[in-house]
């Protein structure tokens, strides 16, 4: 591998990447929609949130979001 960039572009997991979001996670998608081993769940419910050491829908959401920018970031 000469450098990083070549490798990325050869992976299995196309670019731009998308975030769907599902009843209790955010789930991380390539270019052909194929589901990336992304999946970040959360708790609306701060009781609930707080027992199960869950993030909140913001939290998991702008996690899950920075994740989907991984390959934008890499080419750089």
């Amino acid at each position: 591998m000469a450098n990083g960039r070549a490798a990325i572009t050869s992976r299995r997991f196309p670019p731009p990447w998308s975030v769907e979001e599902e009843e209790a996670c955010f789930i991380v998608r390539n270019h052909n929609g194929q589901a990336l081993a992304a999946y970040v769940y959360f708790e609306d419910e701060p009781g609930r949130r707080s027992a199960a050491k869950l993030l909140s829908r913001d939290e998991a959401r702008r996690i899950a979001a920075n994740i989907g920018k991984l390959p934008e970031m890499v080419r750089r």
